[in-house]
């Protein structure tokens, strides 16, 4: 069978599995879930390095329907599928009908969106991707809240949506992408700088670019682990996918391409930013995990307005490095963030809540939830040796090849871009110290725990293995480098025609040339083991000379409160919040029940909540405009058959018109 046949196969299965989930049978269609899961990795394994020739599907109705995978999308697909294939296995926290058939309706909307060929067919299945999450999620959770962040979500999607819907349109009357740089072209400057931010808003609603990031908290907090596992790898990277597609594949070099990637890269630098500093305030393990994800996705669309930049002034083989830096970003985010959305299902089930708190989880399974998150949780901080220090590297180094450009803004961009991207390093550092130091490696804040971990239950076999393994993938990935980025060159064929980009010196991952820089993860490893031994034999010597003494925490001398004078989430980020307050505008709500006697203090509640941003100035106006609307054209469903049919003649009749008088009909 050949790989082509694979993806067919799984899309066949995935299509199963949506019928049968309808039809009751949960438990198959998880089956058929799992094992399309599994036929699309084997795919897209066999495809690499250099893609798949287009494949015809010509026995479904007389409109052939072209399919291809490209090289770019195998590799943003490659490393995603192994937190998704654990996500379909685990099937969401309710274990209710719709999660398998959202999984599967989201898993062919993305197999269909980087792989057809034409703009309908990508339209049907991004509307799929979009409404397959959806069903997901309103079958994790049946509250008014929950369906309300759905709404919300799908309404920014569908925001995107319409952006695309025109950006199509208005590449012409060919609907086949092979016309589409043609089509661009043919714009002019203006038309096709609209059409260019078109194609980013449509793409960024799904890869929460500001302001569409606002419904990642509320739609991955309805959800689970097993959702945001689907949310933040293959559906982000199908995503950006789509949006490097279009601007590198498409666009061309037109003169203002630079101005383009300027504004590319300060949107994916400021997102980064702004989300990268509501992650830090989370409480909420969904939560934070979620603004993350946004975070990472600004990291790699910065690399992209990286790559325009480079690519408008001449420079093709920076500008690919650029492209490959932001692939590589999503892949190693795909694992590491798959991984702490698994530890935060097993956080839930050790403590009923996704509460960040100090719970002493990590005695409760050491070596998943200690080994397993903790080379996520490295890798979303950058510390070497993982994939996402890797990442991080390489993009500092491609911004500090401005000294290339000859625009002086573009070099003042690339520069504040770097700045940018250190405070974003700065901040993900803080949120996962935060995450793992409170709520993995934290003690209760009680002497006597309620539920100590001795007594709960233990976390099932396929919860321990996902995080241990999509863990362990996480620095393998980042060793394994020195043999995988000299084959991620058919990635870039589009920018640079074929031509090999040096990336790799033997053991040393270099930008272009050893004379700028290099690091060596593979060698990081095998050296660590040697240098750990200096401060074990310290360690050894100084237990056997020195006593060990532990004492307390200093509470104002009251023994008694030394467990709770301990850090919890909310005070580990007060001096960020209060720092960044004109940001945050943090809310506080004092809420003070006395009892019989108005003397004596019966209940202090306190609430704390962020403003959000674009909330208040940009979609609760609009929400008022749509509702304002909504009421004055009420007169038109009144009923009447009459009325009705003459809608349908009037309509009828702009189409006639259109079809006569369009030009060129």
């Amino acid at each position: 069978m050949s790989p082509l046949d694979g993806f067919l196969a799984a899309s066949l299965l995935w299509a199963g599995a949506l019928i049968l989930d309808i039809a009751g049978r949960p438990r198959s269609a998880q089956r058929c879930l799992l094992a399309g899961v599994l036929l699309a990795t084997w795919a897209t394994a066999a495809s690499l390095p250099g893609g798949t020739a287009t494949r015809t599907i010509d026995w479904i109705g007389t409109w052939p329907i072209d399919w291809r995978a490209d090289p770019a999308a195998l590799w943003l697909m490659l490393p995603a599928w192994l937190p998704a294939g654990f996500a379909v296995a685990l099937g969401g926290r309710s274990g209710r009908r719709g999660f398998a058939a959202g999984a599967a309706l989201a898993l062919l909307g993305a197999l269909g969106v980087v792989g057809l060929q034409n703009g309908p067919g990508f339209l049907i299945a991004w509307e799929c991707m979009g409404f397959g999450g959806a069903m997901m999620l309103l079958s994790e959770h049946e509250t008014p809240e929950s369906g309300r962040n759905t709404l919300f979500m799908l309404a920014l999607l569908e925001t995107g949506a319409v952006a695309l819907l025109f950006g199509i349109l208005l590449l012409g009357p060919s609907w086949r992408f092979a016309a589409y740089g043609q089509g661009w072209a043919d714009l002019g400057s203006t038309m096709g700088f609209v059409l260019a931010l078109l194609w980013i808003a449509g793409c960024g609603a799904k890869l929460g670019l500001l302001p569409f990031y606002e419904w990642y908290p509320g739609a991955y907090g309805s959800g689970s682990g097993a959702s945001g596992a689907l949310f933040s790898g293959i559906l982000l990277n199908a995503a950006y996918f789509v949006l490097g597609r279009a601007l590198i594949g498409w666009l061309g070099q037109p003169p203002w391409l630079a101005d383009l990637g300027i504004v590319l890269l300060a949107i994916g630098i400021v997102t980064a930013v702004l989300t990268g500093l509501y992650a830090f305030q989370q409480d909420d393990w969904l939560r934070l995990l979620a603004f993350s994800s946004a975070e990472n996705a600004g990291i790699a669309v910065a690399a992209l307005g990286a790559a325009l930049i480079f690519r408008g002034f001449g420079h093709d083989t920076l500008a690919a490095m650029a492209w490959i830096v932001g692939l590589i970003q999503l892949m190693g985010h795909s694992l590491a963030k798959g991984t702490l959305f698994f530890t935060a299902d097993a956080a839930h089930r050790l403590t009923g809540s996704d509460e960040i708190r100090p719970d002493a989880l990590f005695r409760s399974a050491p070596w998943t939830l200690g080994l397993g998150a903790l080379f996520a949780v490295m890798s979303l901080a950058a510390l070497p040796p993982t994939i996402g220090f890797v990442s991080e590297w390489y993009l500092f180094q491609t911004l500090f090849h401005d000294f290339v450009i000859a625009g002086a803004g573009a070099r003042i961009a690339l520069a504040l871009a770097g700045a940018g991207l250190a405070l974003t390093a700065a901040i993900g550092l803080a949120t996962m110290v935060k995450l793992a130091g409170v709520g993995l490696l934290g003690l209760p804040a009680l002497k006597t725990d309620p539920n100590p971990p001795e007594t709960r239950r233990p976390l099932p076999w396929i919860i321990r293995l996902a995080i241990l393994l999509n863990g362990l993938a996480v620095p393998i990935f980042a060793v394994s480098l020195i043999g995988w980025l000299p084959l991620m060159g058919e990635a870039a064929n589009s920018i640079i025609g074929g031509k090999s980009i040096p990336l790799v010196h033997g053991w040393l991952l270099i930008p272009l040339s050893t004379h700028f820089a290099f690091i060596s993860p593979a060698e990081l490893v095998l050296a660590w083991p040697l240098l750990a031994l200096i401060p074990l034999a310290l360690l050894y010597t100084g237990t056997r000379a020195f006593k060990i003494r532990r004492t307390p925490l200093w509470c104002g001398g009251d023994e008694s409160a030394a467990h709770a004078g301990a850090t919890t989430a909310f005070a580990f980020s007060n001096a960020l919040r209060v720092f960044y307050s004109f940001i945050y505008r943090p809310r506080n709500a004092v809420r003070r029940t006395f009892g019989e006697q108005p003397y004596f203090l019966k209940q202090l509640d306190f609430d704390y909540s962020h403003a959000p941003i674009f909330g208040p100035l940009l979609f609760q106006p609009a929400t008022t405009g749509v509702r304002f609307l909504a009421g004055r054209l009420r007169f038109l469903q009144n009923g009447k058959m009459s009325a009705y049919l003459a809608y349908i003649g009037f309509v009828l009749l702009v189409a006639f018109a259109l079809v006569l008088f369009w030009p060129g009909s």
